[in-house]
């Protein structure tokens, strides 16, 4: 007998992800921080990504919808081209590395994500985005961790590459002070749909249908 059911709700957002070679680099120029602040509860490295739109708990039943309408979206955009560079902190506590290149491109498909969301009637956390990486949280009593590292990596210039693809995620928040882990529900590829081009005309139609 299969005791395995579908949750009731999901924790979920919408973003983009840096690819493997990209997230090396970065990696890489991490090493003297992982060494140097082993208290920091560090992201781990395939759960890296920009969040355009955090939805947080949501029915399940909503999410068959939020596919549809991010899928058709995603089709008509361009990929990105995006890079890491740098690194900063909020209030101390979460360390994360900057995003550069083609940043006006980034906010309009977070806009027009959100207004996508907002269409199917789903409620979200509407903050200012501020596009970056996080990759680690400080523990009760660590003050300094995070601002060090983040000064750390103050010379810090990736490549460039292509954001191809548009992710739905799930996150998996266990209790306790355990690491939140994510997986794909769905990712879809940037520009799928022939001749897509550029430009804040590309997001008219595709909401939700009533």
């Amino acid at each position: 007998m299969n005791d395995h059911c579908e949750p009731s709700t999901l924790r979920v957002f919408v973003a983009l992800a840096p690819p493997d070679d990209a997230k090396d680099e970065l990696a890489r120029a991490l090493q003297p921080a992982y060494a140097g602040y082993p208290l920091l509860r560090w992201n781990r490295i395939e759960d890296w990504h920009i969040t355009l739109a955090f939805l947080g708990e949501i029915p399940s039943t909503a999410v068959p919808l939020l596919r549809s309408v991010l899928a058709g979206r995603a089709a008509s955009q361009p990929a990105l081209q995006l890079g890491l560079r740098g690194g900063g902190h909020f209030d101390g506590r979460l360390l994360w590395s900057g995003i550069d290149g083609d940043l006006e491109g980034l906010h309009l498909l977070a806009a027009d994500v959100r207004e996508l969301v907002k269409s199917c009637g789903t409620d979200f956390v509407d903050r200012p985005l501020r596009p970056h990486l996080t990759l680690a949280r400080a523990r009760r009593g660590d003050a300094a961790s995070v601002p060090q590292a983040a000064a750390g990596l103050t010379g810090f210039v990736g490549r460039r590459w292509q954001a191809g693809h548009l992710h739905l995620v799930g996150s998996n928040i266990g209790r306790g002070p355990g690491p939140i882990h994510y997986r794909d529900i769905e990712a879809w590829r940037l520009g799928a749909a022939a001749g897509a081009q550029p430009g804040r005309e590309r997001s008219r139609g595709g909401g939700c249908a009533e």
